[in-house]
């Protein structure tokens, strides 16, 4: 495994880690033993962090972390997430005693008296220009609830007002081969002020394993099935924002990134770590399979320029133009 730090935070943290949101729900059935033995596995080939929130299954996920890493406190790294529990749009979901009650909650069922990273769940911009949130997550990281805190935004305009608070230590964006737009203004900005970033849906829900075809469908219980054109929430975050038929095509004319390379997907994550200002991509899984594929990554060979200037290419003149939603 390679670690890299956490921005300027004393945290080096796994280059591939791990999201949580698949085990806990909204990407169809995943049973306790499956997520439970990923789990294990995550952590015996090296991984030391994992991403939740206290939504993915109503509290499942953070359960599920706090039985694989039981006595593994200290070695095992847990960022969590607040606010979509309630209404997101309200300045009240903001207040110390909201935050503070969504953080206690998060701590009871993750077993810890800490998180090492506490992240606002995508807020509206308005929210974080005028709230004291930012005063509250001092006050919870002064009395030792959280180490560290960060954002998960959802646009670059978002992501930049973030890096204007000192406090801020870590940014999760979407990022993968389709969704390149942070590389020009965010993730140099992340950088050049230590702060770490993390890049979610780094494999577009799926359709950078390449496995997926116009004839594949999804469980009702699956957010690429409820919300495969923003029925439920932002669609960036069911397949970057493209239309699932599109995507599908797109992904065919980029199969040539695995070419000498393990899989699309090791590719596709080989991409994300190429990029010197992320700190760690957080794919999803569902079961011990799907770890060791996603691990790939970290043997996989490095692009050349030329490959990375044909891939910016790619999306600028291919893909660019389709991604819907908030970017």
């Amino acid at each position: 495994m390679n670690f890299r730090k956490l921005g300027n935070t004393e945290l080096n943290v796994s280059e591939i880690s791990f999201g949580t949101w698949g085990i806990g729900g909204d990407w169809g059935e995943s049973t306790t033993e499956d997520a439970l033995l990923g789990l294990h596995r995550a952590m015996e080939l090296g991984v030391n962090f994992f991403d939740t929130a206290d939504v993915y299954g109503n509290g499942r996920s953070e359960e599920l972390l706090r039985e694989a890493t039981k006595g593994k406190e200290d070695q095992i790294y847990i960022a969590s997430k607040f606010c979509r529990a309630g209404d997101v749009h309200d300045p009240q979901t903001y207040s110390e005693e909201a935050v503070r009650a969504y953080c206690e909650a998060s701590l009871k069922r993750l077993g810890r008296e800490r998180i090492d990273l506490y992240q606002i769940h995508c807020p509206p911009l308005e929210i974080l220009k005028n709230t004291n949130v930012f005063d509250v997550l001092d006050k919870l990281q002064q009395e030792g609830k959280i180490r560290h805190y960060g954002v998960s935004v959802e646009t670059v305009e978002e992501g930049l007002f973030c890096l204007t608070n000192p406090g801020v230590k870590a940014l999760q964006v979407i990022f993968n081969v389709f969704r390149q737009k942070a590389l020009k203004e965010l993730l140099p900005a992340a950088k050049e002020q230590g702060v770490g970033v993390l890049a979610r849906v780094p494999l577009a829900s799926g359709l950078l394993t390449g496995k997926f075809t116009n004839d594949t469908k999804f469980a009702n219980d699956d957010h690429r099935q409820f919300n495969a054109n923003g029925e439920q929430f932002n669609v960036g975050e069911t397949f970057a924002g493209l239309e699932f038929s599109k995507g599908v095509e797109l992904t065919e004319e980029l199969s040539w990134i695995a070419e000498g390379r393990e899989s699309l997907s090791s590719a596709a994550l080989r991409w994300i770590l190429d990029q010197d200002a992320i700190t760690c991509a957080i794919p999803g899984f569902k079961n011990v399979k799907q770890v060791e594929q996603n691990l790939q990554a970290i043997h996989t060979k490095p692009f050349t320029e030329k490959e990375h200037i044909r891939i910016g290419s790619f999306y600028e003149n291919s893909v660019k133009r389709y991604i819907r939603g908030a970017y």
